[in-house]
């Protein structure tokens, strides 16, 4: 598959076996160049499993990962968000004692190849400095750009972690449940960001929150047991009596 045809990351019958416990069987999807795509499924389901497979958090035992029609299979993980794939995660992973200015800041000189301390080599380059306040401003951080990250509010730490998965300039971006944990007043400024990404950039989107998935996805992949049920329209997944089968009952997902 290559990039003329508008995919942008693939799967190949990818199989991850722990043991003689198979978590992802015979997965294969495609996620077109520019689309919102929904990840869903029951808790055991495998997602956080290809999460790690795309991501190269975990190698296949069988099956390839294709990103822009290039085997990026055996790519180990920081070569891979070179190549342009950044997530986020459930739980976030940001530096709590640096503010939303380092953090910005250090992903924009990592990604320039100036090095961590950003400040230091890139901090009087006024393209670099913009760059850093124009992300800061699109996530609605620039008013606590200052301040200690593990001081700030969760959802402003949320939206900060996808600020900085962004500012990794990614061609496919995977969010791991952005809105888990956040409390409910600060859910819609997730839910307006999450809408507001760049349209260039792809997003594989996993989430158990059906009102995020249907707002935000064209096209939804269904997990169970490892492997996909089914794959359509967000009219056509909400639709389909396996999937409601797959939910009845389900209090909660992974």
């Amino acid at each position: 598959m290559s990039a003329a045809n508008g995919i942008a990351l693939e799967t190949v019958g990818l199989n991850r076996n722990f043991g003689g416990l198979r978590a992802t069987s015979d997965v294969s999807i495609k996620l077109r160049t520019g689309e919102r795509h929904a990840l869903i499924g029951p808790n055991g389901a495998g997602k956080t499993t290809l999460i790690n497979l795309l991501t190269g958090v975990l190698r296949p035992t069988s099956g390839r990962v294709l990103l822009n029609g290039e085997d990026i299979t055996n790519l180990a993980p920081d070569q891979r968000v070179r190549r342009g794939v950044a997530r986020t995660f459930q739980i976030n992973q940001l530096f709590a004692a640096m503010t939303p200015l380092e953090t910005i800041g250090m992903a924009v000189s990592q990604r320039q190849g100036k090095g961590w301390q950003f400040w230091r080599p890139v901090g009087h380059r006024r393209e670099v400095i913009d760059e850093i306040v124009e992300v800061l401003g699109r996530f609605g951080l620039t008013d606590v750009m200052g301040e200690r990250t593990g001081s700030l509010p969760y959802g402003k730490q949320r939206l900060l972690e996808i600020a900085l998965a962004i500012a990794c300039k990614p061609k496919v971006l995977l969010l791991d449940e952005p809105a888990a944990g956040v409390p409910e007043g600060e859910r819609d400024e997730i839910l307006a960001t999450v809408a507001a990404l760049p349209e260039d950039v792809t997003v594989l989107l996993i989430e158990h929150d059906m009102d995020l998935v249907f707002r935000f996805a064209q096209r939804i992949s269904v997990l169970v047991a490892g492997a996909v049920l089914t794959e359509g329209t967000v009219e056509e997944v909400a639709n389909d009596p396996r999937v409601r089968a797959v939910y009845l009952g389900e209090a909660g997902h992974d």
